[in-house]
C-alpha cells in the first residue's frame, strides 16, 4: 500500500523524511518535490524499481537517467569531471540544473546510456530533496514526473495521487510544485551545449 507522508517545504519533519528513505532504501518508489517540479526516484542500486520507473514514464533504453546528489563532491564520484566543467557546475548548483557527463565505474551500466555511457546529474536546491539525500546518505536515481500521455510534469497532488497511488510506495507532499522541468547541460566535449532550456536561467 502507498505511503503519503505530508511533508513541511522548509522545515522537513525528521520523522517522516526517515520513513520515506527507509521505502526508497528497501526498493520503494518515491515520489518527491524538487526545485523544478515533482519527481519520481528510487535507489540506485534497485534494478526493479528501476524498470518500474521506465515502465511508468514509459521510457526506452536510450533515455538518459539522472542521479540526484546531495553536492559536488557526490557528483566527482559518478562522473569523469574537467576542471572547466567543475566551474561550471559549481556555479549553477545547488539549482534546477541537470549536467550530462561521462559516468564512471561507480555508476552501473544499466543506468548509463547505452551508446554514450553518459549519465545526467543534478543538485537540487530543495529542503525535501536535501534532507531526503542526506537520509539515504547516496544519490537517488531520478527523473521528472512526466507521464507518457503529457509533455508537462504533473504539479497537483491529488492528480498524483489519483494515477500513481497504486504504482508507486510512498508520495511525498510537499506543497506546490512547478511545470517545469531542469535545464539540462552537455558537458561531454568541452563546451557546454545546451540540450534542454527549462526552469533554470542558462549562463554558459
Amino acid at each position: 500500500m502507498t505511503q503519503y507522508l505530508n511533508i513541511h517545504p522548509e522545515n522537513p519533519q525528521a520523522r517522516l523524511i526517515s520513513q520515506a528513505a527507509d521505502i526508497i532504501r528497501n526498493g520503494g518508489l518515491a515520489i518527491y518535490p524538487t526545485d523544478s517540479c515533482y519527481a519520481i526516484g528510487c535507489h540506485l542500486g534497485e534494478k526493479e524499481a528501476v524498470d518500474r520507473i521506465r515502465q511508468i514514464r514509459q521510457l526506452d533504453k536510450h533515455h538518459n537517467m539522472t542521479l540526484i546528489c546531495r553536492d559536488l563532491s557526490e557528483i566527482a564520484i559518478y562522473a569523469k569531471v574537467s576542471n572547466p566543467a567543475y566551474r561550471l557546475i559549481k556555479s549553477h548548483t545547488p539549482g534546477p540544473y541537470t549536467f550530462l557527463l561521462r559516468a564512471t565505474k561507480d555508476v552501473p551500466r544499466r543506468l548509463q546510456h547505452l551508446k554514450r555511457k553518459t549519465i545526467g546529474l543534478r543538485v537540487p536546491e530543495n529542503p525535501i530533496a536535501q534532507a531526503l539525500l542526506e537520509s539515504l546518505g547516496e544519490p537517488m536515481l531520478t527523473t521528472s514526473l512526466i507521464l507518457p500521455e503529457s509533455e508537462l510534469p504533473m504539479s497537483e497532488i491529488e492528480d498524483i495521487r489519483e494515477s500513481l497511488s497504486e504504482q508507486v510506495d510512498v508520495i511525498i507532499d510537499g506543497g506546490a510544485c512547478g511545470i517545469e522541468a531542469t535545464t539540462v547541460i552537455d558537458l561531454l566535449e568541452g563546451e557546454p551545449v545546451l540540450l534542454r532550456q527549462g526552469k533554470g536561467e542558462t549562463h554558459l
